[in-house]
């Protein structure tokens, strides 16, 4: 019995530390996650897409108002971007690489802007379909945890410093961007949450060409102060 009892102790210990070994083995040959290299994993993942389709929601809260909207959002390379509003039903964003439209259904006009003097807060997805580097795109890049598993990473984007305070980017490990915040300087808070995304869906050409609704004049936007 004594025999017995020392074979089962050593064989616990022998068990114990091959436990022990497969553990520190596993950490080891697993690169720790940082801002650096959960951006590159964005970059990877959204760089090499050719067009994407995503249901959204919207909120904002700032200047004492409320409001939230959702819809579905079009990306196509090279710069297309359209935005379609369910709620409220009838609105439309959209820009189709030489100008930003918006109009809503019923307005007395359309509002058209030079898509070089876009500073829209939904702009922060377009970099997404193009060649972009995260770490050029925002200064001060930090990594933090979010529920359910997912990632935040959160900058100053670069050359807003007057408008933007920040933007928070909640991302899976894998890189997939599920929701963006941004927060202005004066507090306004904007959010945006992404589901059902859909890489390089079969999105036509003719998906970002507007055409204005017959009788309602294009005026143009003011650009972004």
């Amino acid at each position: 019995m004594t025999n017995l009892f020392r074979y089962k102790r050593a064989g616990q210990a022998l068990l114990a530390g091959v436990v022990l070994w497969c553990g520190v083995a596993s950490a080891a040959s697993t690169p720790a996650l940082d801002a650096k290299s959960l951006a590159a994993r964005v970059d990877q993942h959204y760089n090499h897409l050719s067009s994407l389709k995503a249901s959204f929601s919207e909120s904002y809260q700032g200047m004492g108002m409320q409001r939230s909207e959702s819809g579905t959002l079009l990306l196509r390379k090279p710069g297309r971007m359209r935005w379609d509003y369910t709620s409220p039903a009838g609105k439309l964003f959209l820009l189709d690489g030489k100008y930003a439209w918006s109009y809503t259904q019923g307005d007395p006009q359309v509002q058209r802007l030079p898509a070089k003097q876009l500073d829209d807060l939904r702009s922060p997805l377009r970099f997404l379909l193009g060649h972009t580097q995260l770490q050029r795109e925002f200064d001060h890049l930090t990594l933090g945890a979010a529920p359910g598993g997912l990632f935040t990473l959160t900058g100053q984007p670069k050359g807003q410093q007057n408008r933007i305070a920040h933007v928070t980017l909640t991302v899976t490990a894998e890189g997939v961007i599920t929701g963006i915040e941004v927060v202005e300087a004066d507090g306004a808070a904007t959010r945006f949450t992404f589901s059902h995304e859909q890489p390089d869906a079969p999105i036509p050409a003719s998906a970002f060409h507007f055409t204005p609704p017959a009788g309602v004049p294009v005026v143009s936007a003011l650009p972004p102060s």
